[in-house]
């Protein structure tokens, strides 16, 4: 399974990286805005927007694009790899 995370902070995106790695996820972090950044996304089944830090042109283009993609997007106020870790418990009961 593959997520996406928009947001958070540049020091933690190795930890979140680890996170997913832990839960059997592949993922991408963007904690920065990336030129191109619509076609980087791909066609995660999971997108986690991180809503405290994070512009809101990265919002609006990551949103857009799961719509078009019917992606599953869970928005999290706080950026903490707690807060990560609740929310890919949660996506991994969807699937198994």
């Amino acid at each position: 399974m593959s997520v996406v995370i928009v947001g958070g902070h540049d020091r933690m995106e190795c930890r979140y990286k680890e996170i997913c790695k832990r839960y059997g996820f592949k993922c991408k972090v963007f904690t920065q805005y990336p030129a191109d950044f619509k076609n980087k996304i791909g066609r995660p089944d999971v997108m986690i927007i991180f809503t405290q830090t994070v512009a809101h042109k990265m919002v609006n283009i990551a949103s857009e694009q799961a719509k078009k993609a019917n992606v599953t997007v869970k928005h999290i106020h706080s950026s903490s790899a707690c807060a990560l870790c609740d929310i890919l418990s949660e996506c991994a009961g969807m699937v198994g």
